[in-house]
């Protein structure tokens, strides 16, 4: 009898959720989440679980920036394009291309910055337009991360603490990365949002932070825009997904985020996607 060589994922469980704040009337935050394998793309909802198999999945969040609607526009087309792009790399052709899920994940990034820049120039309501990026994809135990900007991506590994796998492409974020401020000096700085890597805003090509990390059962993710981070401190952030007070019992983890940040803050548009693996 034969067997199928391809290795299954764990079981998923995940929670997602956006909202607009406090101030702003638009959101012009979006998210993403996949399931596919050479035969079928599927969009998944804002919560569930999957069982172990061999599909492999896709969360992304972004974060849109621009006049008018302009950002609301960037990040849509973030997302719908990433969804084409694995729609033709895995469902049309059927795997025949067989880079390596890093070299498709800055290919994927490369275009998706070319096709907002496109936009961005061929319209005068869209001058100045570009977006954040962070994509998680999940294969049999590895996680490649694709990311640009100032979205986050955090791993909670089962054996507990929290590490920021992104990097902040902020001025802030690299003098952060370099031991020039901490936490509360860089959240306090007036250019904390002042981005110098991001997608569609400059006509140059991109250069994303690409990672690839192994994962075991029991290890949870978190994706997302600035709006919870602009509420939440790191610490904040651990304590909501690792030990929920009380008063959040019966609250999805990705609405905690929200709910804690909005409490906060609420000054920007807030997206929040809580992954976790379970065993299979």
């Amino acid at each position: 009898m034969s067997t199928d060589p391809t290795p299954s994922l764990p079981a998923f469980s995940w929670t997602a959720k956006t909202h607009p704040g406090r101030v702003r009337k638009n959101n012009e935050d979006s998210f993403l989440a996949l399931a596919f394998d050479h035969e079928e793309l599927a969009f998944l909802g804002r919560l569930g679980e999957i069982p172990a198999s061999h599909r492999e999945l896709i969360f992304a969040v972004s974060d849109g920036m621009g006049g008018a609607n302009a950002g609301e526009l960037a990040s849509k087309i973030s997302v719908q394009t990433l969804t084409e792009l694995i729609s033709q790399e895995f469902h049309q052709r059927r795997g025949t291309n067989h880079a390596s899920h890093p070299e498709l994940l800055s290919l994927f990034i490369q275009r998706v910055h070319e096709k907002t820049r496109k936009t961005a120039w061929g319209y005068d309501e869209c001058r100045g337009m570009g977006a954040t990026l962070s994509v998680c994809w999940f294969t049999a135990d590895t996680l490649h991360l694709g990311h640009i900007g100032d979205s986050r991506i955090y791993h909670f590994p089962k054996a507990g603490g929290m590490v920021q796998l992104s990097e902040d492409h902020t001025t802030v974020g690299r003098m952060r990365r370099d031991g020039k401020l901490n936490e509360r000096e860089a959240r306090n700085s007036p250019y904390k949002h002042q981005l110098e890597r991001s997608i569609g805003s400059h006509p140059d090509p991109v250069e994303p932070q690409i990672l690839s990390i192994p994962f075991e059962a029991g290890d949870r993710f978190v994706l997302c825009t600035d709006g919870i981070t602009d509420g939440l401190w790191d610490a904040s952030v651990e304590k909501i997904i690792l030990t929920p007070p009380p008063y959040l019992a019966g609250i999805n983890p990705a609405e905690s985020l929200i709910k804690e940040a909005m409490e906060s803050s609420g000054r920007d548009n807030l997206t929040a996607i809580v992954i976790e693996t379970q065993p299979s």
